[in-house]
């Protein structure tokens, strides 16, 4: 027991703090302070910038702020690490690789009720729809982020290297992406790779399934499928099509070689998948240092639970400041300067406002926070570098979105924990090689299906299939 306590107060210590540190900070400042971790790069003047923040949070809903961040390349075992630990924390961002698995171990408090008791202007200004989409068993555990929650996935490409090389765009097929590319290869040469990748890279290979919030890519429920089968995706012929094509693009040298080793990609490429909408466009362009993506929709809008789960934030179930954590993530959605504040930084320092206020100039852009993690997108003041009606491309996108045959339903791990666990580890041997075209999948996919099987996928396959049933009978 020594030695558990003194490893869990070194990482307190290497982590800014932990829950010791938290503990006293809230037992003494006299106010509330919440902690919120998020994903990110702190700057080293950020201190100064929250302190502004926290002005604001203690002047509104008296309580003061403390942000961390974790990494982008550890942040997911980061979170792990401090929900194992049971490290202090009020509020944690979540998405759908985490949330499922981090409610069954009982980590997030069920704020179903206290959403509308303490929070009722969050909780009518969200859709039921996302209220729905982040349901347990009927109860709630997150506060969903009111975004782009619906899923549509654009093919992005560099507007000169579509003139240059007259390719047609509109072909968003397998086929459509490997005449282009090969025509970009042959014309800029060997070092030139139309297709740049890193080993999380989007390339919508399972976008057409809903995972079943199981975060596990082999096994979905295609979208519209009426009939609502639980399927090894890995099976499906338009999977195993996405995984040819890429490795024959790596061998060709049209992926980046180094793509199954690299942990991002850089700002510009001639060519990417992300979901989003067309006006974005605008900004990854000036982010790439070139003067026009052309926005081609591949797939959506469409409703999921895995869309809408994107981005969530949730409290522990151990904070001393529940109601207090909802009302700030209430002020945050809710409240149009703070959410300027928290997306863009200190008025003056970081942004000012243009337009008679109607947008925002970017004066410096090295604020760290990220704000699809925070809160409503369509509160927040946009920038003077998008096209007017930009946040309203989001929100009709949203309100055409087809939902999905299973939107709603998250499977239940408890009855196959040791499965989903041994599955996980099997399916991470392989997925970024796979994903990134740097094996061969009537090699790889063998191997990797034996080894899934052995693990128990069957297993977890069949229960799903049962419980998918049951959740239908039950909406009947």
């Amino acid at each position: 027991m020594k030695k558990v306590f003194l490893a869990v107060m070194a990482l307190c210590l290497m982590t800014g703090g932990g829950m010791f540190a938290a503990g006293t900070q809230q037992q003494t400042s006299g106010v509330p302070t919440l902690i919120w971790w998020q994903i990110g790069s702190t700057q080293a003047s950020f201190a100064d910038d929250l302190k502004v923040l926290s002005d604001y949070t203690q002047e509104k809903i008296g309580v003061r702020l403390d942000i961390k961040q974790a990494g982008w390349g550890d942040a997911s075992q980061r979170f792990t690490t401090m929900i194992n630990a049971g490290e202090y924390y009020d509020i944690l961002f979540t998405d759908i690789n985490s949330y499922n698995r981090f409610v069954a171990l009982g980590a997030f408090a069920d704020i179903t009720d206290l959403v509308q008791t303490h929070a009722p202007k969050l909780w009518s200004y969200i859709p039921d729809v996302l209220w729905n989409g982040v349901k347990v068993k009927d109860r709630i555990y997150s506060v969903p982020t009111y975004k782009d929650s619906s899923r549509t996935i654009l093919h992005f490409w560099d507007h000169e290297i579509v003139e240059k090389y007259n390719l047609n765009i509109q072909d968003t097929s397998w086929t459509g992406l490997d005449r282009s590319f090969r025509a970009i290869k042959a014309g800029e040469g060997a070092r030139y790779y139309p297709f740049i990748l890193a080993k999380s890279s989007a390339n919508s290979i399972f976008d057409n399934y809903d995972s079943l919030a199981a975060d596990l890519q082999p096994i979905g429920v295609r979208l519209d499928d009426q009939n609502r089968r639980v399927v090894n995706t890995l099976e499906q012929a338009d999977v195993q099509e996405a995984f040819k094509y890429l490795h024959e693009w790596y061998e060709a040298g049209i992926i980046n070689p180094d793509a199954n080793m690299q942990d991002e990609t850089p700002w510009y490429r001639p060519f990417f998948m992300a979901q989003a909408w067309p006006s974005v466009a605008a900004s990854y362009a000036t982010s790439a240092g070139i003067e026009r993506y052309d926005a081609v929709r591949y797939l959506g809008p469409s409703y999921s639970t895995d869309s809408i789960q994107g981005s969530m934030n949730a409290i522990n179930v151990n904070s001393k400041y529940k109601a207090e954590a909802l009302k700030l993530l209430e002020l945050v959605n809710t409240d149009k300067k703070f959410r300027d504040m928290v997306a863009y930084g200190v008025e003056g320092k970081h942004f000012s406002y243009v337009n008679g206020g109607t947008a925002v100039h970017r004066i410096r852009t090295d604020w760290p926070l990220v704000n699809y993690q925070e809160g409503s997108f369509f509160i927040e003041t946009p920038e003077d570098t998008v096209p007017p009606g930009y946040w309203d491309e989001v929100r009709q996108l949203n309100e055409n979105a087809v939902p999905s045959v299973m939107l709603g339903f998250m499977l239940d791990l408890e009855p196959l924990r040791n499965e989903i666990i041994n599955c996980r580890s099997a399916w991470s041997k392989y997925f970024n090689d796979l994903n990134t075209g740097a094996t061969d999948p009537a090699v790889i996919l063998p191997q990797a299906m034996t080894e899934l099987k052995a693990a128990g996928i069957d297993k977890i396959i069949a229960e799903a299939q049962r419980q998918v049933d049951e959740f239908v009978r039950n909406r009947k």
